[in-house]
Parts: structure tokens; C-alpha cells; sequence
């Protein structure tokens, strides 16, 4: 049976990626594609739906995405959610309005009429709402199928060309059967099947990459966290003794993490294995360096740089794997609609214009939650399967303003308490990800009857799914007291210890 396949249009909403996850999650698989690409395109893409995202502008304006009314032509299910609601109702004949107020927030969702994305709940629903305009008229051929006590539309639906649309978010949590009605969309408006797992992915991935890279070498970029582990044991499924890992000690690593992992990887898998020793060029290329950007930009060009001199070691080397997830790509890149750039990642926004080797990204797809699950699925050990992630700049992007060894000594000597911390009071496994920031500033203090005048070291530790949303983990006040003494009294130039309370939106998850 082929692939059942969603197509995301993306009108700028800050919340898209969770309707392809929540898609992801009943077992069909989906992807996530600009509102500016043509109609025939995504019909190359063979989809099976279409779900209309929401977005920040109101329809008609100066500037405002459209919607190509050639997504319509192709015959298949859609759904419009909020300002993909209004697209449809302005592009098939209904009527919009300016509301006098935005509303956000909570809204009780009245069913009106039989529809198939009710099947199964009991309404009234609480649902989500986020939007400035209102869909005053439906177009011809729709029925209201759902109202509020401030919005005479709230849902309205053409059951036979199967094209559903809601004003609220299904996709957020806060809606709270927001996730039945995306399956009652799935498998009963559109009839597909859930035919998306990690199973099938370590498969199809494995007889892909034999067909694209035949009898030819790759060099792997391997850091012994689980997204280039799995990348690694893929590859070396689908070409065998063709893979060559080379892990880069770039001196950006935490305390022993180069033996640790290395050893580890030697230990428990027969592969080609080089580790290049490149602390000095590294340090030597973020001397002076503050701004972020630069400095993953500096990092990403040192690391093409080496893994191109390793590949000319090798046998006719063509290609360069790595563990670019989907959240990188899409932070990475504005090409997917009017979504903001957040930051560039090393696997994307750090790459040279120019490179020799091909890229090679197998996990490019998948959000980190499934490379966890594909993990599980060959077998990986636990300590590699939850390893916390790790970015690719390493502690570079953790001390803030200059990178310096004296620097980076401090915040590893931080960072190994938290991590020992965290697994010895359990909560290890009940965080996505915890980890030390090095401030760029000092205060004063007091220790031993005398001032001092050192570093602050900030606490970052968060409950998250994917890394797309995350919240500040309520880690008990003890545990975070026996880090932060610890630090103050074992790691010498830090003299105070602050918990990072932000969730993200609005804050990034790394502070750089």
C-alpha cells in the first residue's frame, strides 16, 4: 500500500510544526511546505492531504499569502485552520470581516451540525483561539458545523468535495480534543492509512541510501549523541565498510566526553572510526568572537573544513552525513512561508555556500522524539537512546560572549555537576534537556569572609516533546540547591548560580 502523505501548507503560524507532528503521531506521515509553493509541485508530491495552516496576517491585505486555488483543483481532503479558514471562505465565494477585538485564548466550541471531524466527541469541546479576523458568510455549498458564544462560525465544512475548516488550533494541547478531530480528518474525511512508523523508516531509509550511494564512501560526521549514532548505524546497514565516522575534538566538548564517547563507539559497533584532534583551530577561529551567529558560522566552516581533509584520505569520498533534524531545518531556513528565521544551526545555517562532498542526511525528516524511536528500533542502548541533546556548537554557544579556554574550563567543571546531579537524584529521564550557561558578566560575593568579584553560571533545564515548545522544568528546590553548591564550591571563578525560568516561545531553548 503506498504511503499515505499530508501536505502542511505553512502561512506563517508559530504553532505549523505541531500539525505535522500531531499528524505524525496517529501514523501518517507529513511534511511541511511553504505557501509559496506552486499547486503543481505539491501535486508532484503525490499527497494525499492538504491542512492549510494558520498565520499572522489577515486575508486581502497588502502582502498577504494567498492561497493557490490550484490546491483545490487537485481533488483530494482539505483543512483550513484559522487563517487557512479564511483563505478558504475569501477564495470560494464567502465573506470576511475585521473582529472588533482579537481573541486568544479558551472558547467553548458549539457543534451545529453533523460533521465528520465531530464523529466521536461529546460537545460541547474546549478549544483554542488565536485570530483577529471572522468569517462573517461561509461560501456556497458550506454548512456551519460549529459556533461560539462570540463567533458565529467558529467550524464550517463542504462534506462533498471534503473540505473542512475550523477558526480554532486542534493542533495545541489547550484544545482538547483538538487530536480526535485531526484523526476523524485523517481516517475518516480523508480515508488514509496509518501506514507511518520508525519500523518503516529504518527500512526505506536503509534501501534509499544503497540506491543513492551505491559502492561509493562516505565520511560521517559522528558526535556519539543519538542523532549521528543513529545516522552512523543506518548507514553502515545500507554500505557497510563505505562509511568512515570521524569525530572532531574540537575542544568545545564537555569534560571527557571525546574518551567517553569514542570509546563507547569502538565498544559497541564495528565502524570505521578517525578522531581528528582540532582544538587549536577551532579556539583560534572564535578568538574575538561574541555574536552567535558568527560563531556557529566559524564552527560549521572549521568542521567542513576537516571533514574535507579526512575525505581526501579516503577512496573517492562523494558524500557528507550528518544528523540534521527537521526542528534545525525549519529554524534554519525562512523558505517555509512567512515562519521566522529563529537561528542557524550548525547541520544547516553553518554550511559553506561552497562544498566538495554531497550531503547526506537520513534523520533530515524526523523530529527528535522518532530518532529516538528509530534508536529503539536498532537496538541502541539506553544511555545513547537519552542521551540529552547537544548542540553541534558544543559549549561555544554556552558561553556567552567570548569563546576562551579558561572560559570553557569553568562552564565544564559546571555542566559535569549538573549532568551527575541530575542522574543521581533520577531526574535525568523526566528532563528533555539540562545543562550550565557561563554569563559574560560578573558580582560580587562573598566567600571566606572576602568579596570576590566572579562568573555567574545560569541553570537551563526543560520539559519538551521535539524541541519545537518547550517549559521550564519544576525540578525540585533541593536538587537545584545541591547543584548550585556544588558549583559555588567546587568550580573555582563562580561565585553565583541562577535558574532559567523562560519557556520557549518566546525564549529559545540554548541562550545563543
Amino acid at each position: 500500500m503506498p504511503q499515505s502523505k499530508v501536505i502542511v501548507i505553512d502561512y506563517g503560524s508559530q504553532v505549523t510544526q505541531l500539525i505535522a507532528r500531531r499528524v505524525r503521531e496517529v501514523g501518517v506521515y507529513s511534511e511541511i511546505h511553504s505557501c509559496a509553493t506552486p499547486a503543481d509541485e505539491v501535486a508532484a508530491m503525490n499527497p494525499s492531504a492538504i491542512i492549510l495552516s494558520g498565520g499572522p496576517a489577515s486575508v486581502g491585505e497588502s502582502g498577504a499569502p494567498a492561497l493557490d486555488p490550484g490546491l483545490l483543483a487537485l481533488n483530494i481532503p482539505v483543512l483550513g485552520i484559522c487563517y487557512g479558514m479564511q483563505l478558504l471562505a475569501e477564495s470560494l465565494g464567502g465573506e470576511l470581516a475585521k473582529s472588533s477585538t482579537r481573541e486568544y485564548g479558551p472558547a467553548e466550541l458549539r457543534f451545529d451540525a453533523p460533521c465528520v471531524l465531530w464523529d466521536g466527541i461529546a460537545g460541547p469541546a474546549r478549544v483554542w483561539m488565536s485570530h483577529g479576523d471572522r468569517v462573517l458568510a461561509p461560501p456556497p455549498g458550506f454548512v456551519v458545523t460549529g459556533s461560539t458564544s462570540t463567533l458565529d462560525i467558529a467550524a464550517m465544512a463542504d462534506e462533498q468535495r471534503r473540505i473542512y475548516a475550523v477558526q480554532f488550533h486542534p493542533e495545541v494541547h489547550h484544545s482538547t480534543d483538538g487530536q480526535s478531530m485531526l484523526r476523524n480528518f485523517l481516517f475518516g474525511a480523508a480515508e488514509l492509512a496509518p501506514n507511518w512508523s520508525m519500523a518503516s523508516f529504518a527500512e526505506r531509509i536503509v534501501r534509499e541510501m544503497k540506491e543513492r550511494i551505491g559502492d561509493r564512501h562516505v565520511v560521517c560526521a559522528l558526535s556519539g549523541g543519538v542523532d549521528s549514532t543513529v545516522v552512523a548505524v543506518l548507514l553502515h546497514r545500507a554500505i557497510d565498510k563505505n562509511l568512515h565516522c570521524i569525530f572532531v575534538d574540537n575542544g568545545l566538548l564537555r569534560l571527557k566526553e571525546a574518551d567517553e564517547v569514542t570509546g563507547y563507539l569502538r565498544e559497541h559497533f564495528d565502524l570505521n572510526l578517525t578522531v581528528v584532534q582540532a582544538q587549536e583551530r577551532f579556539l583560534s577561529r572564535l578568538e574575538k568572537v561574541e555574536d552567535p551567529e558568527r560563531k556557529r558560522k566559524a564552527i560549521g566552516h572549521a568542521f567542513i573544513e576537516i571533514f574535507e581533509e579526512e575525505a581526501k584520505k579516503l577512496p573517492h569520498v562523494d558524500f557528507l552525513a550528518q544528523g540534521t533534524l527537521y526542528p534545525d531545518v525549519i529554524e534554519s531556513t525562512s523558505h517555509k512561508g512567512p515562519s521566522a528565521v529563529i537561528k542557524s544551526h550548525h547541520n544547516v545555517g553553518g554550511l559553506p555556500e561552497k562544498m566538495r562532498l554531497k550531503l547526506v542526511e537520513p534523520l533530515r525528516e524526523l523530529f527528535k522524539d522518532e530518532v529516538r524511536q528509530v534508536a529503539a528500533e536498532l537496538g541502541l542502548p539506553d544511555f545513547i537512546v537519552w542521551r540529552h541533546p547537544f548542540p553541534g556548537p558544543g559549549l561555544a554557544i554556552r558561553v556567552l560572549g567570548e569563546v576562551t579556554k579558561a572560559r570553557l574550563d569553568i562552564l565544564r567543571g559546571a555542566d559535569c555537576i549538573v549532568q551527575q546531579e541530575l542522574r543521581e537524584s533520577g531526574w535525568y529521564r523526566r528532563v528533555w534537556q539540562g545543562f550550565a550557561v557561563l554569563l559574560p558578566l560578573r558580582t560580587v560575593g562573598v566567600m571566606g569572609d572576602g568579596r570576590t568579584y566572579e562568573h555567574v553560571v545560569a541553570l537551563r533545564m526543560v520539559d519538551s516533546v521535539d524541541a519545537m515548545t518547550a517549559d521550564w522544568s519544576r525540578v525540585p528546590p533541593e536538587v537545584i540547591a545541591r547543584i548550585s553548591t556544588r558549583i559555588i564550591n567546587e568550580v573555582s571563578g563562580v561565585n553565583r548560580v541562577v535558574y532559567d525560568v523562560s519557556s520557549k516561545p518566546p525564549s529559545t531553548i540554548e541562550w545563543e
